[in-house]
């Protein structure tokens, strides 16, 4: 539980007044869960940056995570991809950093772990390095947080603008069923909604930011007050306060900025999408629905739900499809949780000469059996299992992808409580078989999805229902 720090230990570290400090107990988890607890404490520099720091001893190095709360959810209709561009300028260099060495020198100190992603919903920056590197990875980070604007040029711009067209070609132009995934997502999210399309933005999109656009983006959203900093790993906790204290005290800040209030989807009916495929040479059947957000109530049922449908070779699809029918040649199935609303997807590739009309014929059929009967013990335990050993398996590691770093990030911008493992793991043991059931009657309903036909060759009609080209 969370508890003030006396004035009297704030003096004693011999460092500014924060403008809150906060000491986390670890919460208290199942019996047998006790390896998953992540001891932490939280505090807020006066110009508003988070500040999360969690002590793990077993090795030397430190993970140094910072997550800016903006993603493509934040971006205004016409200037879409914005937050993943700004991934890429960040690792162009800042005032005191010359330009494209960022990676090479925290590779010189021997980082890993680093990279930087973006989502619909935020956007982070990670590495770890070395315990004695600490000071590096926090200065190359205070940098571009606070200096980025003072070394863009029209040429980096430029340079960036082309990189993400190159990818948005190689990973949704020329992909296969890439085109027909943002189609998918388009339907299910209608313009304006910030959810619609891909997270790399559009061509158009990306060709007419200007430099004023860019920098207006940067200052609103990448200020100390809308980040969170989280160090996770070996250090001395007086040692990083000073240190943070140092490189990111000192860093001008502005208001937060406000969460755009975007009124939830509802899907009144079905729409069917048939797309002419022209990359990958088979059909593909997509089935996706608009569920419960990240960590809301339900989220944990669909990605049960989800488990059990497409996760192995024991899976209800997979049985069905591949190992029975042998319509398909693989199957499977995504809670895709988000901060507004998640969606829900069900997918196949049909095997050679199986048209994608019997493909989705058969995949409804095992759909309407989990509305009908749930989901037996078995399939409910596996499922459970996974998620926990995953969650594990993640906690053992301080940075990186799903690290200790991470998970605590994640909790905080999504709950407001980095301490919330306990909770999460309790969402899980909640899930029965009737409540699998109950989510599959109330969201997995037919007459309100989006089903994409991607077929290399048309083959007539696919339904009565309305259908999109």
């Amino acid at each position: 539980m969370k508890k003030a720090l006396i004035a009297a230990a704030v003096l004693a570290l011999g460092l500014p007044a924060f403008a809150q400090q906060q000491q986390q107990e670890a919460k208290p988890l199942a019996p047998g869960r006790e390896a998953l607890t992540i001891p932490y404490e939280t505090y807020k520099l006066p110009n508003g940056l988070e500040v999360i720091l969690a002590q793990d001893k077993k090795l030397p190095v430190v993970a140094v995570n910072v997550w800016y709360h903006v993603g493509a959810y934040n971006e205004q209709p016409g200037r879409t991809g914005f937050a993943h561009l700004f991934e890429h300028m960040m690792f162009q260099g800042s005032k005191h950093v010359p330009d494209d060495v960022h990676i090479a020198m925290l590779e010189q100190v021997g980082a890993n772990d680093l990279n930087g992603t973006t989502n619909y919903d935020r956007t982070n920056y990670f590495e770890t390095v070395p315990t004695n590197h600490l000071a590096t990875a926090l200065w190359l980070e205070s940098d571009r947080m606070g200096f980025l604007l003072d070394a863009l040029d029209e040429k980096k711009l430029h340079t960036q603008q082309e990189v993400v067209k190159n990818e948005r070609r190689q990973g949704v132009e020329t992909r296969p069923y890439g085109l027909a995934q943002e189609k998918l997502w388009q339907a299910l999210f209608p313009a304006p909604h910030p959810y619609h399309g891909k997270v790399i933005g559009s061509m158009a999109d990306l060709d007419a930011a200007t430099m004023e656009d860019v920098k207006g983006f940067f200052r609103k959203w990448y200020a100390p007050s809308n980040a969170t900093l989280a160090v996770v790993g070996d250090f001395e906790p007086k040692e990083a306060r000073a240190l943070i204290e140092k490189y990111f005290g000192t860093l001008p800040s502005g208001p937060k900025p406000e969460k755009p209030q975007v009124a939830p989807v509802k899907l009144t009916g079905e729409t069917v999408i048939r797309h002419d495929e022209k990359v990958g040479t088979l059909p593909q059947v997509t089935m996706a629905w608009l569920t419960p957000a990240y960590l809301s109530e339900g989220d944990a049922t669909a990605d049960v739900l989800a488990n059990a449908l497409g996760t192995g070779k024991s899976s209800r699809l997979y049985k069905r499809l591949v190992l029975e029918k042998g319509l398909a040649q693989n199957v499977s199935a995504t809670q895709t949780s988000l901060g507004a609303q998640s969606v829900f997807t069900v997918e196949a590739v049909a095997r050679p000469g199986v048209s994608s009309d019997a493909l989705a014929k058969e995949m409804d059929a095992v759909l309407e059996e989990v509305r009908r009967g749930g989901m037996t013990q078995q399939e409910l335990d596996r499922a459970r299992t996974r998620f926990e050993t995953q969650m594990l398996a993640g906690l053992q590691s301080v940075g990186g992808f799903g690290g200790k770093a991470d998970v605590l990030q994640s909790y905080n911008h999504y709950q407001g409580d980095p301490g919330f493992l306990g909770e999460d793991l309790a969402r899980y043991d909640a899930v029965t078989a009737d409540k699998v059931r109950d989510f599959a009657r109330e969201y997995l309903k037919p007459d309100a999805r989006v089903v994409v036909h991607a077929v290399p060759a048309q083959k007539g009609p696919i339904s009565s229902a309305k259908e999109l080209h």
